[in-house]
């Protein structure tokens, strides 16, 4: 794998979150309990945020899987 290619998935994935690497769903981004359709599209946007780095993890697999050599 190119580290090039790593260092672009990076930048990419920062470019559409807001937040720490991997940071989980911090209590000041949590709605007040009386707001349920807050929180419940505040989880979501975690989710999505969770899907995506799933999806670049899957990626960095497929490449250095193609490399192994046993």
């Amino acid at each position: 794998m190119n580290t090039e290619m790593l260092r672009k998935w990076i930048r990419a994935d920062d470019g559409r979150r807001t937040g720490s690497h991997a940071a989980p769903l911090a209590a000041s981004s949590v709605p007040a309990v009386g707001s349920a359709e807050a929180e419940l599209a505040a989880v979501r946007k975690w989710i999505r945020e969770l899907e995506e780095e799933r999806d670049i993890v899957r990626k960095a697999d497929r490449c250095f899987a193609g490399e192994a050599r046993w």
